[in-house]
Parts: structure tokens; C-alpha cells; sequence
């Protein structure tokens, strides 16, 4: 052990003794296989604040909790997402995130110009995460009406969705840079504890990789009558088995070390495996799990084995083993998954389709959120759903029309899907044109469009992660004792081609302008500022003179 190691577990000590005993930490991460070959790890890390105010920090980050307090927020979330989920193979994750960068907040009621304070937010976040969200501006910010709804302890007697505002940047680019300082906002950032697995080295090279920070206020009492602040860092990993070339998967060959150890400031450390569907492919943890937990959260049955992580210092490695390689099975689709894809060819009008699948045999209600920059504007009159202009599969809409450079257009369906039926929403938009300053650096390699958002009101959790903590946040989101599950999903991104000028005709003029003035500047530099000297003819030849005139003389 060296001294600076030693140094900085004592001085973790002695801050565990001085911080309050009402601030609690918790780390947790979740390890779920995906058939035919993927794995899921979910890091949870969760910072319970008994005092909203900036100034009192012990455990939880003092940068963050100033945004929320100087801005006034209610709840936070923010996410910055690289790949895309599968939710028709893979089912639903914990937190559903959108492509890219996606921030949505609740202010207080006391906060008038919602506008400026979410401006001043997006701004101070981007400083904060080295993220671009000082990008986000009014021309790509919304106001949903019925696809989000807080989950934090609000009054129901205020408009809520007056104080909320959503903004998505399908461009944003998850890296490195993104991720130290979000490490940072952790009690032991990233020396000790389950934030020393996250290796940006081995996170970034997975198939689908997501960070996020969600703040809110949670009750602390069964009235509600005192309130916490909750703070959760996630961060959600799906690593592909075919790439690491063996079925067997350890903390080693996942994240490039062992755990060394538990968080000393942590309440509680715990791993959850989940080996439900080690009855279609038997595999083995190594080493055992200490205990067995048995989980009905969501609406089915889940098995989940536990390892307790202490704060020793010792080296933790869990793997599996898998026995023969048996015929694998694939996994049951969830109750509701969806498509979206871009119609149209050439550049004067297009379309956007968004597939609805009900694979469950009672109807279910959904919210579709349609959010098209104000740059692909879509035409609310050819709105199509299974192919006519009207439908009495809708039960209620929302439309609010783009204006050029200014806001976007936003849509909102509320929609009760049959069962065990497929539903096609179809828009159409038109191609527009673009000033030469608003097009990006790589124009011809297309333009994002963000994702819908689909909230729906599951009649069953099944294919949905879930933690099986007794008391934990997720209480609110996922309980066996509701009649049904609230998710909220984003669709995959698209990308359209918009009508580019040929930016390279102004780069060879330019290039062959500078040629033609350099060709001339240099004659001319020479005339201005050389003078002509006559040459004396008594002046003796030197050695190469008379080299280069014998070589003359041959030729003649």
C-alpha cells in the first residue's frame, strides 16, 4: 500500500465519522444476461440529503446541489446515451434513455420566467458535465402535456406541466470527457467503491452505454410531511458476449479489474445477479452468492443472487461459468415494443412512421410524443394512423405548430391500442432550406431527428429490470400491489438527408484563388523589395562559377 493510498482511506475515514448520521450513500449494481448473447449491468448509486440547502454538503455533491437550489428545480434528469436499446430483445431497462442528450426539469412554482431559468440550468449543466447543452435554446425546447409526469413528492394542487421543460441534442456524443466529471459528484469518486469499475476504456467499447443524473424529492415520512432529496447516478452497460469471444463473463473481463472494495462512506454495497434464466442456460457464479432473494416486483418472478460488498480493501472478482453449450431459446417479447423509420425519396417531402406492436391480449393506453425540429416541419392534417386520416383509436391530441428558427412542432397522441395488434402512425414533412451558416460541419452526413417518447400504462412489468430492495426508490415506478406499471420509453433516432448546397465549390474557389495570389505575390515581393546590383568584370570566379560554365560549355 502507498502512503498516498493509506493517506486517502484515512482521510475517508475520518470524514465517515464527521458526516451527518441522517445522509445516507448507497451503491448497488445489477447484473442481468441478455439471450442470445448479451449481458446488462446497471450501476445505481444513490445520495440521500436531509437538507435541500447548498451549503450543508457531506455526502452529497456541493456543484450539483447549488444548480438545484440556485435554479429552483423541483426534479432533475439528465442523460447521455451512446447506442441504441432494443426493447423487442432485450425488454425494458431500469431508466430508459433517449440517443444522445436528453434534459428535462420541473421548477418550482415560485419560478415565473420557466424560459430563463431553463436556460440558466442547460448552461450551468453544460459547464458542469462538459457536455454541449449550452446548445439548447427555445427553437428546440418543449413543453409536454401528457407524456411526463414527476415522480418526485410535488403538490398536486399547481399546473404542473406549465413548469416543466424537455429538450433532447440526438447529436451529443458520449466521451470521456463526459464521464470524469460525473464520477466526481461521487462521495469516493472513482478510487474506491463500484464507480472503480467504470474504466472508460472498457465502457465506451460496449454496444449500448448511458449516464444519467436524476434528482427529486422524496417523502421521508408516511404523511409526507418531511421531505428528502434524492440523488441517483446510473449508469446502464450492455456488453456484447460475441466481442469478448466466450460466454463466460467476469468483473475482469468486463471492466478490465476487480472490485476493490466497497465505498467507505456507503451505507450499503450490494451485487445482484440475476439467474432466472439459469433454467434455459445453466451457468455457475464463482464465487457463490451468500444469499437467494426471490423477487415478484413487476409482476413476475424473479430470482436475484446477493454478495454484500464490505469496505476492506480486498479485491473482489464475481464471474460465471457456463456448462454445455444447450439450444438457446429466445426470450419473450415485451407487452408493448415499437419501430420508427423515415419514408420518402428525394428532397421536397418525406414521412415519419412509428409502429406500435401490442403483444398483449388486453388493449393498452399509450402517449406518443412526436418532437420534430423546427427545421423538418410535419404537416398535422397527414397525420395517418393504420393508413386513414381519421381514427377512433385516439382518444385525445395535443398540437402545438413549429415556427421557423424559433420552437419546434410537437405533437401528442393519447391512443388505446388494441390487443394483440400492430399500429402505424404515419406523418409527412417537407424538406426545407437552410442558411449556409445553419448547416453542420459534416452536412452530407445527415441530420438527427430526436426520439418519440411513449409513455404507457403497463397492464404487466414483464421484461422489465427491476431491483428487488425492499423500501428502495423504485417502489414508486415498479409494485406488485398496482394493478399497472408506468414506463416511460424512447424510440430509436433517425436521421434525413436535407437539401445540401456543394460546399466544396467555395473550397476550390478559394483554393485556386490563393494559388493564383501566391504565384503572384512572390514575383512581385521580389521586385519591390530586391535591388539590382551590376556585376563587376574584374571580379574573380569562384570555384562553382567555373564548375557550372565548364557544364555549359559541353552542352553548347
Amino acid at each position: 500500500m502507498g502512503r498516498s493510498t493509506f493517506i486517502l482511506r484515512v482521510t475517508i475515514f475520518l470524514i465517515s465519522l464527521i458526516c451527518v448520521q441522517g445522509d445516507t450513500f448507497h451503491e448497488e449494481l445489477v447484473i442481468k444476461p441478455f439471450l442470445p448473447a448479451h449481458l446488462y449491468t446497471y450501476f445505481q448509486f444513490i445520495t440521500l440529503v436531509n437538507s435541500e440547502s447548498s451549503e450543508d454538503t457531506h455526502l452529497s455533491p456541493r456543484s450539483l446541489l447549488e444548480i438545484v437550489s440556485r435554479f429552483q428545480v423541483d426534479e432533475l434528469h439528465f442523460t447521455l446515451t451512446e447506442g441504441q436499446w432494443r426493447h423487442r430483445q432485450w425488454g425494458y431497462p431500469v431508466f430508459d434513455a433517449a440517443p444522445g442528450a436528453e434534459l428535462y426539469a420541473w421548477f418550482t412554482s415560485e419560478v415565473k420566467d420557466v424560459d430563463s431559468q431553463w436556460k440558466k440550468l442547460s448552461a450551468a449543466l453544460s459547464g458542469l458535465f462538459c457536455a454541449s447543452l449550452n446548445f439548447i435554446e427555445n427553437f428546440n425546447t418543449i413543453t409536454p402535456q401528457m407524456a411526463l409526469w414527476p415522480m418526485s413528492a410535488l403538490p398536486t394542487n399547481k399546473n404542473i406541466t406549465s413548469q416543466l421543460r424537455y429538450a433532447s441534442l440526438p447529436r451529443e456524443i458520449v466521451c470521456t470527457e463526459n464521464l470524469t466529471p460525473w464520477k466526481k459528484l461521487l462521495p469516493c469518486e472513482s478510487s474506491q467503491g463500484f464507480s472503480a469499475l467504470l474504466n472508460s476504456r472498457m465502457i465506451h467499447n460496449t454496444n449500448y452505454h448511458s449516464i444519467g443524473v436524476h434528482v427529486r424529492k422524496i417523502c421521508a415520512s408516511k404523511d409526507c410531511s418531511e421531505i428528502n432529496l434524492e440523488i441517483k447516478q446510473t449508469v446502464s452497460l450492455v456488453y456484447d458476449l460475441n466481442i469478448i469471444k466466450s460466454m463466460d463473463w467476469s468483473f475482469t473481463k468486463l471492466f478490465g479489474q476487480g472490485l476493490p472494495g466497497a465505498c467507505p462512506l456507503a451505507t450499503s454495497s450490494k451485487v445482484y445477479v440475476d439467474v432466472t434464466s439459469n433454467a434455459t442456460r445453466p451457468f455457475q457464479l464463482v464465487p457463490p452468492p451468500e444469499s437467494v432473494i426471490y423477487s415478484q416486483r413487476g409482476g413476475s418472478d424473479t430470482t436475484f443472487a446477493l454478495y454484500n460488498i464490505k469496505a476492506d480493501g480486498q479485491m473482489v472478482t464475481i464471474g460465471a461459468k457456463h456448462g454445455s453449450k444447450n439450444a438457446l431459446t429466445l426470450s419473450t417479447p415485451p407487452p408493448i415494443y415499437f419501430n420508427r423509420y423515415i419514408l420518402g425519396y428525394g428532397k421536397e417531402f418525406g414521412g415519419i412512421v412509428t409502429e406500435l406492436i401490442n403483444n398483449f391480449w388486453t388493449p393498452i393506453e399509450v402517449v406518443v410524443l412526436e418532437n420534430a425540429p423546427w427545421w423538418l416541419p410535419i404537416q398535422l392534417s397527414s397525420l395517418r394512423i393504420n393508413g386513414e386520416a381519421k381514427s377512433d383509436l385516439v382518444l385525445s391530441r395535443y398540437y402545438s405548430p413549429g415556427r421557423s428558427r424559433q420552437k419546434p412542432y410537437h405533437l401528442e397522441l393519447l391512443m388505446k391500442l388494441p390487443p394483440r395488434s400492430t399500429t402505424t402512425l404515419t406523418i409527412d414533412f417537407e424538406f426545407i432550406f437552410l442558411k449556409w451558416q445553419e448547416y453542420p460541419p459534416d452536412a452530407n452526413h445527415g441530420f438527427y431527428v430526436g426520439s418519440a417518447i411513449i409513455t404507457a400504462n403497463l397492464p404487466t412489468a414483464r421484461n422489465y429490470t427491476s431491483l428487488p430492495i425492499s423500501g428502495s426508490t423504485f417502489d414508486s415506478i415498479i409494485n406488485a400491489s398496482k394493478p399497472w406499471y408506468p414506463a416511460v420509453l424512447r424510440t430509436n433516432g433517425a436521421m434525413v438527408s436535407l437539401p445540401t448546397p456543394d460546399f466544396s465549390m467555395p473550397y476550390n474557389v478559394i483554393c485556386l484563388a490563393c494559388t493564383v495570389v501566391a504565384l503572384a505575390f512572390g514575383p512581385l515581393h521580389n521586385i519591390c523589395t530586391k535591388e539590382l546590383v551590376l556585376k563587376p568584370t574584374g571580379t574573380p570566379v569562384s570555384l562553382t562559377q567555373k564548375i557550372m560554365n565548364l557544364f555549359k560549355k559541353k552542352q553548347d
